[in-house]
């Protein structure tokens, strides 16, 4: 394994949240950290904090753009150690009405932006035996109701993953995929803000009802780097709940039915009110960028 001082190590979605922090622990660590994502002056905040980090201000759904950045990260570190594919985006809704421009653009972020993200660093990567981290989400254990299309790209990330650590065993290269629970970030907090979010929320129990310090998913996050971690998982109780899938889908069928007609209405509400915009920093980010590029 090489150590993380001699590393360096590529970040999407590094201007907020798990991103942001995983950077600033990495470089603490004597690190080389490539910062890439939207929203400059955040970036910047963050690489401020960071000893040697360099700036990429680039979508990960913009191809060209995410190209420059790897090559940059190249150029200026000599290579990629390690990838942490975690920019991405949340957007509370009902598959039945959701706004279709939304549930297309979580999907084209949440799954394809990282697939583009890995594909574009793999060469590098390889080169040095590294090590690839893409962000799945408890989202992809349980039935993500009023997360679909949240759900349904993290659950794309997580066999994503699985195929590319078999496919790459060959070349010395680690992948590992990451699972968080609710965790305090912008993104979080702004699905909790959402009548949806909120009312569906405050029908959880238990661990299932915790949010958890991003300083605890940085932290996992960086001990999976540091290990080549196949799972990296925060709270680690998740992974636990992976040996029960096979009964997720009945068991949240059951625990949902008396409440589920309402959380539906809410749903179609709030799509016409105020629509299904992803939320948070990082979402309001990402709007503005696809906005600018629209114009």
């Amino acid at each position: 394994m090489t150590p993380l001082a001699a590393q360096s190590v590529l970040i999407t979605g590094a201007a907020h949240g798990i991103g942001a922090e995983v950077a600033r622990r990495l470089a603490a660590r004597g690190a080389r950290v490539s910062l890439v994502g939207l929203g400059a002056d955040a970036l910047r905040q963050v690489a401020a904090d960071c000893p040697r980090a360099i700036v990429f201000d680039a979508d990960v759904t913009d191809q060209e753009a995410l190209d420059a950045a790897v090559a940059g990260t190249v150029e200026a570190f000599g290579g990629i150690d390690t990838v942490f594919a975690n920019a991405g985006i949340g957007a509370p809704g009902f598959v039945r009405t959701m706004d279709p421009e939304s549930f297309e653009r979580v999907i084209e972020v949440n799954l394809i932006g990282v697939w583009r993200t890995i594909r574009a660093c793999l060469p590098h990567v390889i080169e040095r035996r590294g090590y690839v981290l893409p962000v799945a989400s408890m989202a992809a254990i349980l039935p993500p109701v009023g997360l679909g299309a949240y759900g349904a790209a993290k659950s794309g990330v997580e066999a994503l993953g699985q195929a590319l650590r078999v496919e790459t065993q060959g070349f010395g290269v680690g992948v590992g995929v990451a699972y968080f629970s609710w965790i305090d970030t912008e993104m979080v907090r702004g699905a909790d803000r959402t009548e949806l979010g909120a009312t569906m929320r405050s029908t959880l129990r238990g661990p299932l009802a915790k949010t958890y310090p991003v300083s605890a998913a940085a932290e996992a996050v960086v001990r999976g780097i540091e290990q080549r971690s196949r799972i990296v998982a925060c709270p680690r109780w998740l992974v636990a709940l992976m040996a029960l899938r096979p009964l997720l889908p009945r068991l949240t069928e059951l625990a949902t039915r008396r409440d589920i007609a309402e959380f539906d209405r809410i749903a179609e509400r709030e799509v016409a009110t105020s629509g299904s915009d992803p939320v948070g920093a990082g979402g309001a980010a990402e709007l503005a960028s696809r906005t600018s590029t629209a114009h």
